[in-house]
């Protein structure tokens, strides 16, 4: 089952203040798991982090649900139910163009794929996902198919967008203790700087 096209507009951050904003408004909401969207993010980033991961990578796994929080703040801080795909990878990777160069905002667009192909490619990690991302893996898609997983591997960063699937799905756990959003203001800035932005 092929999931339908993303959606090809939505806004555009236009400072660095405005995303970190979304944050702090809507840091204490849950999206379809356990804990916040701040701690979700922040444990993201912890993992990329000592992971070894480049800057612009640990800024991908810091604001890889950035769409999650537009959706909210579209919606005056409700969560949508409708049913379907929401393509928040999509909607959050266009917002960040305005900042960030593909370095951060080609692995967020590829996350969801990411999540679809390793469901294609390894029986064994369905098992592994919450409960949230199985029940949003149906309404994007199941897994790939076998030209959905050429296609994916074409892209020349897959392998990024796959490493931060694995951090995606494991930053999930209740009560971790991890660096706060200050820990990653330099990084943020410096990956902003180096984009010219």
């Amino acid at each position: 089952m092929s999931p339908t096209a993303p959606p090809l507009e939505g806004p555009v951050a236009g400072s660095l203040d405005e995303v970190l904003d979304l944050y702090e408004r809507y840091a204490d909401h849950v999206y379809d798991e356990s804990l916040s969207q701040l701690d979700h993010a922040l444990q993201s980033a912890a993992l990329a982090e000592e992971d070894g991961a480049d800057d612009e990578l640990v800024v991908a796994a810091l604001l890889h649900d950035v769409g999650h929080l537009l959706d909210l703040a579209a919606n005056d801080g409700d969560r949508r139910t409708t049913g379907e795909d929401l393509h928040h990878e999509a909607t959050g990777s266009r917002y960040l163009t305005g900042l960030f160069g593909p370095g951060v905002t080609g692995p967020i667009a590829l996350h969801v794929r990411a999540k679809r192909y390793r469901c294609a490619v390894d029986s064994s990690y369905v098992a592994t996902l919450s409960e949230g991302s199985i029940r949003s893996l149906e309404l994007q898609g199941g897994p790939a198919d076998a030209e959905e997983v050429e296609r994916f591997e074409s892209n020349p960063g897959f392998e990024r967008a796959v490493a931060l699937r694995d951090w995606d799905d494991r930053a999930k756990v209740l009560g971790l203790v991890v660096p706060g959003l200050e820990h990653h203001l330099p990084r943020l800035r410096r990956v902003l700087s180096a984009s010219g932005a």
